[in-house]
């Protein structure tokens, strides 16, 4: 037993290898806080485009051929999801570890003959803004149990935050993050059109945005639930509706309605 857990101490001791294979938002990010971790040496990036990632040229060699590709540890395809299945497929890597970076996209629809794995950051990311990685929360699956530590000393050197997640887990989790991210901000767009169309600075909402955001760190969002919707204002709510575009009040009932059904309210 002592013997085991030596070893197992000398593999997770070791500096990670990796090859980087993506140009987009996640790939830029990902690759950038790996080049500022002592624990991981990125010994090589990779995109069919060199001009996406030609900004690294200096930090480690680049390629836009994957038969060049470097002996590495783990191989991370921080690709669109379109795009997993067919670079994997065109990847020639047994015994290695391929892991993609998507939330929706099941650990099998890697289709190269390596070992598979999952290295999923919950978060959004734009390339123009900078992320403090420590706060991330990094979701990680493997085949393999050996596979699953790597990836974990890989997770724990750039978060404080990691969790041993499963396809069906993660994928739940991917819709339940739509709704939080993707949604809430194409709600702030139709706030700020609005606010546009009426000469009013967009900044005065961002105290309210705020504190909607801090308050569901001690409440639920159950809990957290204010507005005209949850208190039946039907006056108000007929009001609103006569001010909005098609779209923008097509919108607002479907949420109205939803918070009504959710608190046992009639309109």
């Amino acid at each position: 037993m002592e013997l085991f857990f030596m070893k197992q101490l000398n593999y997770l001791s070791i500096m990670i290898k990796i090859v980087l294979l993506g140009g987009g938002n996640v790939a830029y990010h990902l690759t950038n806080a790996l080049l500022q971790n002592n624990a991981v040496q990125v010994i090589q990036l990779y995109n069919r485009s060199l001009e996406k990632i030609n900004c690294f040229k200096n930090s480690a060699l680049i390629t836009d051929d994957l038969s060049e590709l470097k002996d590495a540890d783990i191989y991370i395809l921080a690709v669109s999801d379109n795009a997993i299945a067919e670079l994997s497929s065109a990847l020639n890597l047994k015994n290695k570890l391929v892991v993609h970076t998507s939330g929706s996209m099941a650990m099998d629809e890697l289709k190269s003959i390596s070992n598979k794995g999952v290295f999923y950051l919950l978060q959004t990311f734009s390339k123009d803004r900078k992320i403090d990685f420590s706060n991330i929360p990094v979701c990680i699956e493997a085949e393999t149990e050996k596979d699953l530590l790597l990836l974990e000393t890989l997770a724990k050197s750039i978060s404080k935050n990691y969790y041993r997640i499963n396809s069906n887990q993660r994928k739940s989790l991917h819709v339940a993050a739509v709704f939080v991210n993707n949604f809430v901000n194409h709600l702030y767009h139709i706030g700020h059109e609005i606010c546009a169309e009426n000469k009013i600075p967009f900044e005065i909402l961002l105290p309210l945005i705020k504190e909607t955001a801090n308050k569901i760190t001690t409440l639920s969002p159950l809990e957290a639930q204010t507005g005209p919707a949850i208190r039946n204002d039907t006056k108000t709510i007929e009001k609103h509706k006569e001010m909005l575009t098609k779209n923008q009040k097509e919108i607002y009932t479907l949420f109205t309605q939803s918070i009504c059904n959710t608190y046992g309210e009639k309109l």
